[in-house]
């Protein structure tokens, strides 16, 4: 049962052919699974549709879930730049979504995500599929692209914490 004192934060690994969603609670620093999917646009539909589709489906897991946050992992350079730049619009849509509905939305490099959950930032999907199950045992085994936006919303969790262990206080005077 989820006490909603707990922060909630949506994970999110964009992609135009699989987007992996993944929603995390923080108790202090206890982490709880929540829940996580992969949203997966018809191939077959125009560019500006898949992109819609994806806008809804991230709008839809957040109206469920009603996370407080939002984080999303940063486009991967690819060889292609086409490829790139369509990755670039599904990313869009994953920070689009969470905004509009109000929420804070951090973006994290692929490598800070790496070394936040596994201690490496050259880690590979296997090393991070492993510590997602192991960090958030309930979740069984999510497959990759969930396993990574879990691994997202983990990150978030842990670097917003550090954040703010080292933010300076005011002191009155």
């Amino acid at each position: 049962m989820m006490n909603t004192n707990q922060l909630r934060i949506l994970g999110l690994d964009p992609g135009l052919q699989r987007t992996g969603w993944g929603v995390i609670a923080c108790d202090g620093p206890r982490l709880i699974y929540v829940a996580h999917g992969v949203i997966k646009p018809r191939t077959d539909i125009d560019f500006a549709e898949r992109l819609l589709f994806l806008f809804n489906e991230i709008s839809s897991v957040i109206e469920l879930h009603s996370p407080h946050e939002a984080a999303v992992e940063e486009v991967f350079v690819n060889v292609n730049p086409a490829s790139t730049l369509k990755l670039g619009h599904a990313r869009a849509a994953g920070l689009i979504a969470p905004a509009r509905a109000g929420l804070p939305v951090a973006e994290y490099a692929t490598r800070a995500v790496k070394k936040a959950v596994v201690g490496a930032g050259a880690a590979d999907k296997a090393q991070i599929g492993f510590m997602v199950r192991r960090l958030l045992p309930l979740c069984g085994d999510p497959g990759e692209d969930a396993a990574d936006a879990l691994a997202v919303a983990i990150a978030h969790a842990h670097l917003r914490r550090a954040a703010a262990r080292t933010k300076p206080r005011s002191v009155a005077l």
